[in-house]
């Protein structure tokens, strides 16, 4: 803990204690991978909305 953590309450405490806890053990979803979709990164994020020239929607 840092120590803007120690000012906080006990219950408050506990809870970041047990949050980090879940991070540390989380594993990421096993997913099939996407057949024929886009290359590169994905466009939600960054705002490319094309494909080849090709103004896509979905």
């Amino acid at each position: 803990m840092n120590k803007t953590d120690q000012d906080l309450p006990p219950a408050a405490q506990r809870a970041l204690a047990e949050a980090e806890e879940r991070r540390r053990n989380a594993t990421a979803p096993d997913r099939p991978k996407e057949l024929g979709g886009r290359d590169g990164l994905d466009p939600v994020r960054y705002g490319d909305w094309e494909k080849k020239g090709l103004a896509v929607d979905f």
